[in-house]
């Protein structure tokens, strides 16, 4: 059958999401039985808390970022023989982190992240950009 190529590709990307998805359920029954605990404990402490009261704190976005991408960033550019895009630059972080390139919506925003370290070092006089005519902007380490 002419299919068989897209339906085994589709099995196998439902049974990576599916997979997923266990270990994130997996994970979360930890964090529950955790906070648990903790409730507990305080409880101990203070019998009469409201614990509805202790609203959840998210995580900063990209917190774990923290200063990588501008390392990664200019390992990339130190080892490359030309200037490279943003695209191959952002490819370059999302492998340096582990993170995998099929999430579009992620990658968008890793690129803008990207993006932006890249005009922070510019500003800072430590990478510079150029467009040659008709080409996307290709940045490199001043050296």
């Amino acid at each position: 059958m002419k299919n068989d190529h897209v339906l085994s590709g589709l099995k196998t990307k439902r049974a990576e999401l599916a997979g997923r998805i266990e270990t994130m359920q997996q994970e979360m029954r930890v964090l529950v039985a955790t906070i648990g605990h903790i409730d507990a404990t305080i409880r101990t402490f203070d019998p009469t808390v409201d614990l509805e009261d202790i609203k959840p704190k998210l995580p900063p976005r990209f917190q774990a970022f923290k200063g990588e991408v501008s390392r990664i960033l200019l390992d990339a550019l130190r080892e490359a023989k030309m200037p490279l895009p943003v695209f191959d630059l952002t490819l370059s972080v999302a492998a340096g982190r582990g993170i995998g390139t099929e999430d579009k919506p992620f990658m968008i925003i890793l690129r803008r992240r990207v993006d932006a370290c890249l005009r922070n070092l510019r500003k800072r006089g430590i990478v510079r950009s150029m467009r040659p005519s008709g080409s996307l902007t290709l940045w490199e380490i001043v050296r």
